[in-house]
């Protein structure tokens, strides 16, 4: 076991040099697809493992909150580059990434986490005020970003103008803000585990010294670079790859989802599946409340800047899909309590919302 959680620790660190390498020289030739594609999966995973090194060492609900910036700061790398790279397709790009952040993190994650914690525990629980604001700040969030521009009439379709969109832009600012200020330093302890789940040995490891917090911090800005630059010359493949299969365009925002989410998710399924549901929770509600509060201003920068518009206003299913996520998220989560039913309902809303984006 110790030697294989070296070895991890070796490629984590390998792969963000290796990443960043790889980015200079994209810039200067051409690189191979696949290695390419390898590469930057393994930069995205290491850039997340030290974020989680480096959360570890601040403690919950900092560490939570860094593990979410990290991991949005990436999807927002991602989005603007492939929105540069071909703008043609940028227009629906940002509304699909968070659409299928949202839907993999409300349904995917917390099924996962909800299933497998309550397989081994029966039944757990969590602090419902935090969780509570959690939900309320995200349901505000996205119907605002999502749902709202369908409904405005300064811009026909589903588009915001540009006031209205510097104006959300600001507006969902303030918001997330709001809520890492409350979870971290106004309302710290609605955030943490209730009782003596705090002091339970699997809950804190040792904390990583001084100089592997370092270390780790200059791995994940080198990780972060190599994401971007990585990216950028993978995607005219990516999308001639999905047109020759035939894909939807919105299959393209589910892949981005998926890569960037995965790592967290299987840190927010091993600490449910070691009763430490508060932990999944707040790792899965920051990393979609982070999606939406900084991405969307990232991207309404650029879509003002640029004067590129932006389609935000998701279709009827997408819609009935996201009011229907967020009532059974705020239903499961509403009395403290969760069993292997709430994770089951959960990963079929996901089911649905994957099946209906191959076959809309």
């Amino acid at each position: 076991m110790t030697s294989k959680l070296r070895l991890a620790d070796r490629t984590n660190d390998l792969f963000p040099i290796l990443g960043f390498l790889a980015a200079m020289a994209s810039l200067a030739m051409p690189l191979n697809a696949w290695l390419v594609a390898f590469i930057l999966a393994g930069a995205v995973v290491a850039a997340v493992h030290h974020a989680e090194v480096i959360a570890h060492r601040v403690g919950e609900p900092f560490g939570t909150l860094i593990l979410a910036l990290a991991v949005t700061v990436i999807e927002v790398g991602l989005i603007l580059t492939l929105m540069q790279a071909e703008p043609e397709k940028a227009q629906s790009l940002a509304r699909d990434t968070v659409f299928a952040a949202v839907m993999v993190i409300l349904n995917l994650l917390m099924g996962l986490c909800l299933l497998s914690g309550a397989i081994r525990h029966h039944e757990q629980r969590f602090q419902r005020t935090g969780i509570g604001a959690a939900l309320a700040t995200l349901t505000v969030l996205t119907v605002v970003t999502l749902v709202l521009p369908n409904f405005t009439s300064s811009i026909p379709g589903p588009f915001y103008s540009a006031t209205q969109l510097g104006f959300v832009a600001v507006v969902s600012l303030i918001l997330y803000a709001t809520f890492a200020l409350v979870q971290t330093v106004r309302h710290r302890d609605y955030f943490l585990p209730e009782g003596d789940a705090q002091d339970e040995p699997d809950a804190h490891a040792a904390p990583p010294s001084a100089q592997r917090t370092a270390i780790s911090g200059a791995l994940l800005l080198a990780s972060l670079v190599a994401v971007v630059l990585l990216a950028k010359s993978l995607s005219p493949i990516m999308g001639a790859l999905l047109a020759d299969w035939g894909a939807p365009p919105a299959v393209l925002g589910v892949l981005i989802a998926a890569l960037i989410l995965a790592p967290e998710g299987l840190a927010a399924v091993r600490a449910a599946k070691a009763d430490r549901l508060q932990t999944s929770l707040n790792l899965a509600l920051g990393s979609a409340l982070a999606t939406i509060g900084l991405t969307i201003p990232a991207v309404a920068i650029l879509s003002i800047m640029t004067d590129l518009p932006i389609s935000l206003g998701l279709d009827a299913k997408s819609t009935v899909l996201l009011f229907l996520s967020l009532i059974v998220s705020v239903q499961t989560l509403a009395n403290g309590r969760t069993t292997v039913l709430q994770g089951v309902i959960h990963l079929m809303l996901f089911a649905i919302y994957l099946f209906t984006t191959f076959v809309p």
